[in-house]
């Protein structure tokens, strides 16, 4: 069976690409008896099969020409498995400890195989909701974060290096340009797509449409994403991006990924915490009132700051005689100065975080994709109260940023909210 052009394969035609595909046919030991394919993909985008043979195991991820959670109608592109897989080997590379092996990329088919990490890993967003801690999770994400963002800035790289590879990601523009209508636009017009938890969010809904600061401030950050190609991002770094275990953690589905703002990988990680936090009252009941899990989660949240900003200012101070073309070492040449810009730094990128944070939480609660996290509460009344109070938040995160200078001070705010 010839694999000449593009088809979606189903677990029959699967089995026959796996025979022609020497990389991913030795990884099964070369021998299919007993082989298991199982069809697991629950997101929004793409076709995944768990492939199992007692000689081995793989995953294939299959982008589609359209977008899979609403069908033909709303056409993607198929390139974006290639920088995916372009983002997981440099990523990889990077930060190989948190992110699966590439197996095996076919550009004609936008298929990648990769890693299969096994159970017990889960997808953390699940983890969140059954209450699980992992222990290991904010030095983890913090780790990740800091090697990709700081290896593939201007802080570290020349400015020859960096423009190279900004210009290969903006052939991600399809992706990119979805961000942009999901995150920074539909949210705050009347969209076909929008939804929310109606009629209890109605008036919400329509208040973030008629907020004129928070449509200011989101231009902002919307002009943000578009225009800085600060380091490569993965771009879409929710908490159903990540798999876990107490003892693993592991960063999948770069597909969105291109050289823009750090602040956005930050944010999404940091304000999907925010909201596995509302959810929780939703998912408590007599047995649990998860108030200890909601502690858990907000030292979670500032400790994935602050581990993230020490390692990431550990690793500034140990290249700042390098290559990186930022702040060349010339000129930026005593112990007093290196500290001003690593602190004005730090607080623009702080900043980042807390407005790309709240808007990623805002389209989660009224835009098109909604987080698992909330939509697993069977009460409707119940999840728009979660709902509600992490809207509140969001709003007061965008609009107030600026006034933020701790992550204490954050987590202050969200109490209040609770």
């Amino acid at each position: 069976m010839a694999f000449s052009e593009f088809r979606p394969l189903d677990e029959k035609s699967l089995i026959e690409y796996i025979k022609a595909v020497p990389a991913l046919y030795s990884k099964l030991g070369n021998n299919l008896d007993d082989l298991k394919v199982q069809e697991v993909g629950d997101g929004n985008l793409n076709f995944v099969y768990i492939v199992v043979a007692p000689g081995g195991s793989f995953v294939i991820k299959q982008a589609l020409p359209y977008i899979r959670c609403i069908g033909e109608s709303w056409p993607m592109t198929k390139e974006r498995a290639y920088f995916e897989a372009v983002a997981l080997k440099e990523q990889g590379r990077l930060s190989p400890e948190h992110v699966p092996e590439v197996y095996h990329f076919d550009r004609t088919m936008s298929l990648i195989g990769m890693r299969y990490l096994e159970p017990p890993h889960i997808i953390l967003r699940k983890g969140f909701i059954a209450g699980i801690e992992y222990p290991l999770l904010a030095e983890h994400m913090s780790e990740f974060m800091a090697k990709t963002l700081y290896f593939t800035s201007l802080l570290y790289r020349s400015t020859t290096e960096h423009k190279r590879d900004v210009a290969e990601f903006c052939g991600n523009v399809e992706l990119c340009r979805l961000t942009e209508q999901v995150v920074f636009s539909d949210p705050y017009k009347v969209s076909q797509y929008n939804r929310w938890t109606s009629p209890h969010l109605d008036r919400d809904a329509e208040a973030v449409r008629e907020d004129n600061v928070l449509k200011l401030e989101v231009a902002e950050l919307k002009s943000k994403f578009c225009e800085r190609a600060q380091a490569l991002i993965h771009g879409d770094l929710h908490t159903g991006s990540v798999m876990v275990t107490r003892e693993s953690t592991q960063v999948i589905d770069p597909e969105f990924a291109f050289y823009g703002p750090m602040g956005f990988d930050i944010g999404a990680f940091v304000g999907n915490l925010i909201l596995a936090f509302f959810a929780q009252d939703g998912h408590a009941d007599q047995v649990n009132d998860r108030k200890k899990y909601k502690e858990w989660i907000l030292r979670t949240i500032e400790e994935t700051w602050n581990l993230f900003h020490k390692k990431f200012i550990a690793l500034w101070d140990e290249h700042k005689d390098g290559s990186g073309e930022a702040y060349l070492p010339a000129i930026y040449n005593n112990p007093e100065l290196q500290q001003l810009v690593q602190k004005k730094f730090m607080e623009d990128l702080f900043h980042d975080t807390l407005g790309f944070g709240a808007a990623k939480m805002i389209r989660r609660i009224v835009g098109v994709a909604h987080v698992e996290d909330l939509e697993s509460i069977t009460d409707a009344s119940r999840r728009a109260e979660c709902e509600h109070r992490a809207l509140e938040v969001a709003k007061l995160l965008l609009k107030e940023r600026r006034k933020f200078h701790a992550i204490t001070e954050v987590i202050s705010a969200i109490k209040k909210f609770q």
